[in-house]
């Protein structure tokens, strides 16, 4: 690098220029880290098994008038309360686990939960056909359930919606259907009742394309951000390194040219050039 350019890049009035620059995109690069650490955070919480845990009572993890809780996805709770038979519904094209289709039947029946003035719809298990259905229980009951978020898909639509057939347990299909008060989602018991196999929840979610997906986003905008900074940095540096190939001098301490002198012994009547009077 020649001396020029050198003295271009480290004149003292670029020195506060580079400061700044090195802040900022350091700066923006650790918040893009950080924001991509939150976003592989979110995407590993949803992954989480949550099905082997100790069980807890469901008042301590959702209420009846709560949104459907990520942290409650596959979570053991216990349920006291009893049983509404009255009020089952039969879901249609399901398999043997909670995110299968299939030619079989669920067999949901609500459960008045104790003190939350509400009612849990509980998958009891699953059976081959409507035909192969056991009547709902009645009375007082105590379960261990897993907790699942309502159905919605968009493809299935309700043939009959004045009937107690649904193609999806989607919960505010099911709130038409009576005139309690339903929690946000639905449970899987983890015993079936009687006459029923089994409704296998999954360890984990699949994990969304979306989830995090906002602190993805951010962290990308503190990286653009970080090189719309290093470019500005850059363009400045540019023009000052050039400026100073252009007009070598520019930075010299060197005083102003006043000329050569004269000695006034020789020319008494000639002021010394550049003297003041």
């Amino acid at each position: 690098m020649s001396s020029s350019v050198l003295r271009g890049v480290l004149a003292p009035r670029l020195l506060l220029a580079h400061a700044v620059a090195l802040v900022l995109v350091a700066i923006a690069v650790a918040l893009g880290f950080w924001q991509l650490g939150a976003w592989t955070a979110e995407r590993e919480a949803q992954a989480v098994d949550l099905t082997q845990e100790t069980p807890q009572p469901i008042a301590d993890v959702v209420g009846p008038d709560d949104g459907f809780p990520a942290d409650a996805l596959g979570r053991p709770l216990k349920v006291s309360g009893s049983w509404v038979p009255d009020g089952s519904l039969t879901i249609t094209g399901r398999g043997p686990a909670s995110d299968e289709t299939g030619d079989g039947v669920w067999a949901v029946t609500p459960v008045a939960v104790d003190g939350a003035g509400a009612e849990l719809l509980v998958v009891r298990g699953w059976a081959p056909s409507a035909a192969d259905l056991p009547e709902a229980p009645s009375g007082p009951v105590d379960l261990v359930v897993r907790m699942q978020p309502s159905q919605a898909d968009a493809a299935l639509v309700d043939p009959d919606p004045g009937d107690r057939e649904l193609p999806q347990l989607r919960i505010a299909d099911a709130v038409q259907l009576t005139t309690a008060d339903l929690y946000g989602g639905y449970a899987v018991a983890a015993e079936p009742t009687a006459g029923l196999e089994p409704v296998e929840v999954p360890a984990t979610e699949e994990v969304g394309t979306f989830t995090g997906l906002q602190n993805l986003l951010y962290a990308v905008e503190w990286w653009v951000f970080g090189g719309f900074a290093a470019f500005v940095w850059w363009r400045f540096t540019r023009d000052a390194v050039q400026a100073a190939r252009l007009d070598p001098d520019a930075d010299s301490d060197a005083g102003p040219d006043v000329g050569p002198e004269v000695d006034p012994e020789l020319d008494p009547g000639t002021a010394r050039v550049g003297s003041s009077s």
